[in-house]
């Protein structure tokens, strides 16, 4: 039962949050972008950092099919663990690796290794989420900026109820508008569709139950793993960030990660990412 002070369905005590950053070497458009090295460290090595900044998260690890990426971690203090290469997503993946532990945690958190400007605060605003008992899977989402990103099929857009739940992404624009000239703008006021941002968070149970569905037709049609856990009627809560984070898709992408890397950090380790260990629980 819930006590006096308690709401009804909320988390009782920290939850327990693993971090696991997916890493496959035969990325599509950058082949082996984690490994890139130009600041003097690895992509995935500036990701893990980063969400080791978030003190809501106890274990972070990578899980990849690379033995460099592997080495690279050993050297860095980075815990990484091998999955199979033949993944269909980084959900897959992610899911191998929680197989691999001996330890149980509340909520798992998947980001892509090549996330490195991902906000260590959005990821709080993610957790928080988790502290209702009845929410299974959450991601991240934030304002659309132009006109562009709403027409770009490389933008996800999603929609969401009263509830704060998604109704589906897409990467058409979305919702349709009844007159053309209102698709000439990015929405006014409340907005109607928000900018996706591929971060996500799930339950144990909930995470090996994605993995155990069979792709669905919407899914398929835009190429949006996401879709899958909506087809099959299932809720996922879309929490509000306040950074949308730069991945890096292309070589363009990487060298302006560089850029602003080196105008951030002078020297190639300024400053120097210390082992990631997991944190120790509270007395």
């Amino acid at each position: 039962m819930s006590s006096a002070n308690q709401e009804p369905g909320s988390q009782q005590g920290p939850l327990r949050v693993l971090a696991v950053l997916p890493a496959r070497l035969a990325s599509t458009r950058l082949e082996r972008k984690v490994l890139l090295a130009e600041t003097g460290l690895p992509l995935f090595a500036h990701t893990a950092s980063q969400v080791n900044r978030c003190d809501a998260i106890k274990r972070v690890l990578v899980a990849t099919d690379g033995e460099e990426v592997m080495e690279w971690g050993t050297r860095l203090g980075i815990e990484v663990v091998m999955t199979d290469a033949d993944h269909a997503s980084g959900t897959d993946r992610v899911q191998e690796a929680v197989e691999q532990l001996d330890e149980a945690f509340d909520v798992i958190l998947n980001v892509q290794a090549d996330e490195p400007d991902v906000e260590p605060e959005d990821l709080r605003r993610l957790v928080r989420a988790f502290e209702c008992e009845t929410v299974e899977a959450a991601t991240l989402a934030t304002p659309l900026l132009s006109a562009d990103d709403l027409a770009s099929p490389n933008v996800v857009k999603v929609t969401r109820d009263a509830q704060g739940r998604a109704l589906y992404f897409s990467r058409a624009p979305i919702p349709c508008r009844s007159h053309a000239r209102d698709t000439d703008r990015a929405p006014a006021g409340a907005p109607l569709a928000l900018r996706h941002v591929g971060v996500y968070a799930y339950r144990p149970a909930a995470l090996a139950r994605f993995c155990s569905l069979e792709k669905g037709a919407l899914e398929v049609a835009e190429n949006l793993e996401q879709l899958r856990w909506l087809e099959a009627g299932h809720a996922m809560t879309v929490v509000d960030a306040e950074h949308t984070p730069r991945g890096i898709d292309t070589r363009e992408d990487y060298d302006a990660f560089v850029e602003r890397h080196g105008r951030a950090h002078p020297t190639p380790t300024d400053p120097p990412i210390a082992p990631i260990a997991p944190r120790m629980e509270s007395p």
